[in-house]
């Protein structure tokens, strides 16, 4: 397959993501200022142009280069209480914040199966 984009499995914060170069993503809050570049090393899989490297747990020597773009809060989520017969309602409403990330680069170790990408100019 031509063209193929490469692509990695990253733990950032506890969770897993699918991640590209060039793409932008909204992660748990990582208390980070905007235009500050963040290094990620729990990388747990590698793949794209036809090979695909597994980690045990993860790839050694392989980094996520990302970009923050600030925090960011998610969309409302309503919590409603009520209690029958006893006239108790209670609405209150919650925003969770999230840091936006744009991946830059996936760094793949000395002699990795799969060949570097990196994100041309934008």
């Amino acid at each position: 397959m031509e063209g193929t984009k490469i692509y990695a499995i990253v733990e950032i914060a506890g969770k897993q993501y699918r991640v590209s170069p060039g793409e932008t993503i909204d992660v748990d809050c990582l208390d980070k200022i905007e235009g500050e570049t963040l290094e990620f090393d729990r990388v747990l899989l590698i793949g794209g142009n036809g090979a695909t490297t597994v980690g045990k747990p993860v790839v050694k020597g392989a980094k996520i280069i990302a970009t923050s773009k600030g925090t960011i809060r998610g969309d409302k989520v309503i919590v409603y209480k009520f209690k029958a017969k006893v006239r108790f309602r209670k609405k209150t409403g919650h925003h969770q914040l999230y840091t936006r990330l744009t991946i830059d680069k996936i760094e793949i170790p000395e002699g990795g199966r799969v060949k570097e990408e990196a994100v041309s100019g934008t």
